[in-house]
């Protein structure tokens, strides 16, 4: 989906492939466009694995989504969301809970996690400065919800900046590799791209999804999502909107 804020353009892209052998993804990954400007995406995994793990995923994302769209603020929004699945699965079980908005009321980009994954933030401009070597790492320990009674996000506002490409997955891409004593370097690989001239956010989600997937040998161990929002400044006038999917059936 492209969005223009000012002289920025906004750029999300998704990609996202199932568990080997699994016939259904648990994981769910959704976007909305938020009352007062901008847009959210609410991406969430659910315990256990297929079919499973997908009606879990879709309860929490389902609520996160009627809430936003009703302008509520996110971090009421996760921690709501974690009520309703608690209440409706009475606690038994839990999934990752990740909401990434382009908020056009404060101009800022939101992070909301209630997952073991960090959230990846890189801009040139940071280096040296904001960030020794231009990232940012999102890694506060936060749990995942549907379990205990008070769990809350873990929140982070930052400024809308030309250059920015931030990166949030499921843990099917954060642990890609490890059963294989690899590990993948996500920040290496995507720096490297960037270097390269290749900054679109798409072309970054496939690219780091195939590497997840080839460190799994092809079959992947886990369900795997990744979602790369890019803020890059406008190179001509355009105030058209697009969104674009593409699903293999």
């Amino acid at each position: 989906m492209n969005m223009q804020a000012g002289n920025l353009e906004v750029i999300l892209a998704v990609a996202k492939v199932g568990k080997y052998a699994t016939s259904e993804s648990g994981d769910t990954v959704e976007v909305i466009e938020r009352p007062h400007g901008g847009i959210s995406l609410v991406m969430a995994d659910g315990q256990r694995s297929g079919r499973a793990a997908k009606t879990i995923s879709n309860i929490a994302v389902r609520k996160a989504l009627a809430l936003l769209g009703d302008g509520v603020r996110d971090g009421a929004v996760a921690r709501a969301s974690h009520d309703y699945l608690r209440t409706h699965r009475r606690g038994q079980v839990s999934a990752t809970l990740n909401i990434v908005s382009v908020d056009l009321t404060s101009h800022t980009l939101v992070v909301s996690r209630n997952s073991h994954c960090p959230a990846l933030v890189f801009n040139p401009a940071w280096i040296g400065h904001a960030s020794p070597d231009g990232w940012l790492f999102l890694n506060e320990p936060s749990e995942a919800i549907g379990i205990h009674a008070r769990t809350k996000p873990i929140i982070t506002e930052l400024a809308m900046e030309a250059g920015t490409t931030l990166l949030v997955f499921t843990d099917g891409v954060w642990t890609a590799g490890e059963r294989y004593q690899q590990k993948i370097s996500i920040t290496s690989l995507v720096q490297g791209w960037l270097r390269a001239g290749h900054d679109e956010p798409q072309f970054i989600a496939d690219a780091v999804l195939a590497e997840a997937v080839r460190m799994d040998q092809g079959r992947p161990s886990d369900d795997m999502s990744l979602a790369v929002l890019g803020i890059r400044a406008m190179e001509r006038e355009d105030r058209i909107r697009r969104l674009a999917v593409r699903l293999p059936l």
